[in-house]
């Protein structure tokens, strides 16, 4: 008889092996167990719960949340705005150096080497931010100040202006002809390369102070060459703390430093042709290799001739020994601009002492003469700035044909007292010299006639005066 029954002391492992045992789990390695089989379950969950906030941080938040946002951001972006200096002090020793002590703390760039140096906002170089100026003190450029600003978190109460703005500081002033014609230069050039923008308006600082004028011969050079009436904004008067904001700038603080003779030539080329298409002149047939034209630019009190009639005579003889040669005397205190412009383009040969009336020579043929005069003490006390038309001559393609300096005339009073005696010098009348004049300008009159005789080949003049560039 068989018997299923086992021993107690049997243990159930020596039986046969089964499938399924039979055994027993504590409760905490249950728990274990189940955490373990859930863990890939949590961790997908998770992904996908950052995968699903992630993708819809993008979505649009409530107006409410916006709103709210966007106000405390503007907020912060418009208390972050710092107002600094115009004029630097701490660069008072050398204020034209580096940056410059006018909005120190930002560059110029430019867009290529010889170009002018300029800063555009608003740019990249700005971050994309406007121009901001509390500019109404016209003493002491110290006190009026510039920020940058993000368009939309402009300071409290500021006023944006629309447009283009160009925006100057000199060194110097805009009421000397030459002087300004060295401000106007470089927004001249900047004009033509970016397909002739005209400002509606311009700003202008000596040494960060505001002023509102420009001379009239300035003024209208500027209207010739941009094509659009000069708007200047003036900040005197009006309340220092008020900010006004550019909605497009450019702001020019070297002059015409820094630019290559040659772009300096393409400029003077243009406000040549501009300024007689401003005047409503044109060539005549006669301009071409007939006639020698000869003019005496005589100023009247500083730095005029001793014994005009004798100066005009030396040159009337002279002129008259060649053929085709004509002279004329004018003096540019009674002359409007437009006659200026009409004088100097019928003008082959320019006679005139050294001044401010010089500068019309740009109005000239390239290629045309200036023979220049000065006082005595020149030479020795006037610095570098004596030889500006020299410069001028050059720039624009004309011939500088030499300086006469009167070595007669007073003696200094003051001794070794530079400043002084420059000034007892500076606006002396100036004698003349028969023998050395004569052959001066019959030396001029044999080269210009050789320069004019051959003939002249076919250059082609843009008569539209079109110097855009794209």
């Amino acid at each position: 008889m068989e018997t299923n029954s086992t021993s107690p002391n049997t243990s159930p492992i020596s039986r046969e092996k089964s499938p399924f045992l039979p055994f027993t789990i504590p409760k905490f390695s249950f728990l274990l167990l189940l955490l373990l089989l859930l863990s890939p379950v949590l961790l997908i969950f998770l992904i996908l719960l950052q995968i699903h906030y992630y993708n819809n941080s993008y979505l649009p938040l409530p107006c409410t949340s916006v709103s709210q946002f966007s106000n405390r951001t503007i907020s912060m972006l418009r208390l972050s705005t710092t107002f600094l200096p115009l004029k630097d002090l701490r660069l008072s020793d050398h204020p034209m150096e580096g940056s410059t002590w006018f909005m120190s703390s930002l560059s110029d760039s430019s867009d290529a080497a010889g170009e002018p140096a300029y800063m555009r906002f608003p740019s990249a170089a700005s971050g994309g931010r406007l121009l901001c100026l509390a500019a109404g003190d016209p003493y002491d450029g110290a006190r009026n100040t510039y920020a940058l600003a993000y368009r939309e978190a402009l300071p409290e109460n500021s006023t944006i202006r629309r447009g283009l703005t160009f925006i100057s500081d000199t060194y110097y002033d805009y009421d000397n002809i030459c002087h300004g014609l060295s401000a106007l230069l470089p927004f001249a050039r900047w004009h033509a390369m970016n397909g002739c923008k005209a400002p509606a308006r311009w700003v202008l600082f000596h040494w960060g102070e505001p002023r509102k004028t420009m001379g009239n011969w300035v003024r209208i050079v500027a209207e010739a060459s941009t094509g659009a009436p000069v708007r200047i904004e003036g900040f005197e008067g009006k309340d220092p703390a008020a900010v006004n904001c550019f909605e497009e700038a450019v702001v020019i603080r070297r002059n015409d430093g820094g630019m290559a003779k040659e772009r300096k030539e393409e400029v003077y080329d243009m406000i040549r042709c501009r300024a007689r298409a401003y005047c409503n002149l044109t060539r005549k047939e006669e301009d071409s290799t007939r006639v020698i034209r000869m003019t005496l630019l005589f100023r009247v009190g500083a730095r005029s001739f001793k014994n005009e009639t004798a100066v005009a005579g030396v040159f009337t003889r002279e002129c008259r020994k060649v053929e085709g040669c004509r002279i004329r005397l004018a003096r540019p205190n009674n002359l409007s601009f437009c006659h200026q412009v009409k004088l100097m383009s019928e003008t082959d040969i320019l006679v005139s002492p050294h001044g401010a009336q010089l500068t019309n020579m740009i109005f000239m043929e390239k290629n045309s003469s200036v023979l220049e005069f000065f006082p005595k003490g020149w030479l020795e006390l006037a610095g570098a700035g004596q030889y500006v038309y020299q410069w001028l001559a050059d720039w624009s393609g004309m011939r500088h044909q030499g300086q006469w300096r009167d070595p007669a005339g007073q003696s200094c009073p003051f001794g070794d007292d530079k400043p002084r005696c420059f000034t007892f010098h500076k606006d002396a009348q100036i004698g003349h010299d028969e023998l050395f004049f004569s052959q001066w300008a019959a030396e001029v009159l044999r080269e210009t006639k050789v320069r004019k005789s051959p003939p002249a080949s076919t250059t082609s003049v843009d008569s539209s005066c079109n110097y855009c560039e794209d």
